[in-house]
């Protein structure tokens, strides 16, 4: 019987996976998280937001970027859906729930994106050299002088957010939000919480923040629903969201309360957590083909694999 190499390394790798799936549990369940333990925040109230883009102008003056390529009254733009890029770290967009104002027009939500700078971010955990790191202040750091520019972070993000200077080929970065880490580590507020006008972004301890605002959410029922985007999604996030309209109306992800590095930490340690080395992992691999075809294998002389068969 001939093995196609799909087949082979599809048994091969359920194999494996077995092999550790003890092992990973226990890592599972063991991980800490990795979480500063009193970091700043921010929440935006997306019923205050009115969509002027302040936010996206003090962004680029205080981060040294070119100024907004629309002008700020341009409110076409806020229906293009734009992502967070090399030269904007943080856009605003426009969504239609369907709610209707008192002339039965559709009333759109403000939403302001950016990095959420997580709790215990997957970006960091995929990061081969540490340019990427959780300060304790809540900021998702990026050194750029020690970024090879393997561009994992940009794969592990679960919010889709880091650039890259594709077009510089001598120093590429990453780029995102800096969650202006100098700013408030000399006790001062993000560049754009300090110049929303209608105050829609509140900066502070991110735990008092959540207390405030869990008593601002039951004081206004009718104003809110009853989540505050960013509290325990991915682990927690030091950007936060409140709103009168379904977060999955708004362009919001569902994603898990877990620290995404929760599993892909937990498959890492699982296959190197007991030192498995590469002759062993040739072993189980072998295993895997005696027990498929023993055959094939006795009459393989040094057991050449053939481009289509192994």
């Amino acid at each position: 019987m001939n093995i196609s190499r799909r087949h082979f390394l599809g048994v091969a790798g359920g194999m494996i996976s077995s092999a550790a799936a003890g092992n990973c549990k226990k890592v599972f369940a063991a991980r800490q998280p990795k979480a500063p333990p009193n970091p700043y925040g921010c929440v935006v109230d997306l019923t205050a937001c009115v969509g002027c883009r302040t936010c996206e102008q003090a962004c680029n003056r205080v981060n040294h970027l070119p100024p907004p390529k629309e002008r700020l009254d341009d409110r076409t733009v806020l229906d293009q859906k734009r992502r967070p890029s090399t030269g904007a770290f943080t856009v605003i967009n426009s969504y239609y729930s369907g709610r209707l104002d008192e002339q039965n027009q559709l009333v759109p939500t403000y939403v302001k994106v950016q990095c959420m700078h997580c709790q215990d971010p997957a970006c960091a955990s995929a990061c081969i050299t540490g340019a990427l790191s959780k300060k304790d202040n809540g900021a998702v750091h990026y050194d750029k002088s020690k970024c090879v520019g393997c561009r994992y972070c940009l794969v592990a993000c679960p919010f889709q957010i880091p650039a890259y200077e594709y077009f510089d080929p001598l120093t590429p970065r990453v780029r995102k939000c800096t969650f202006c880490y100098e700013r408030i580590s000399m006790g001062g507020k993000p560049g754009c919480a300090a110049a929303c006008p209608m105050e829609a972004i509140t900066f502070g301890n991110r735990q008092i923040l959540l207390e405030g605002t869990r008593r601002k959410i039951t004081a206004n029922p009718v104003r809110y629903l009853n989540k505050i985007y960013g509290e325990s999604e991915v682990g927690g996030t030091s950007w936060m969201y409140i709103s009168k309209d379904p977060f999955e109306k708004l362009g919001f992800l569902s994603l898990p309360h877990y620290p995404m590095p929760h599993l892909t930490e937990t498959i890492q340690h699982s296959i190197f957590a007991y030192m498995w080395a590469p002759i062993t992992l040739f072993a189980i691999l072998t295993g895997a083909m005696w027990k498929i075809n023993p055959e094939q294998i006795n009459h393989a002389p040094g057991f050449q694999a053939q481009e289509d068969h192994i």
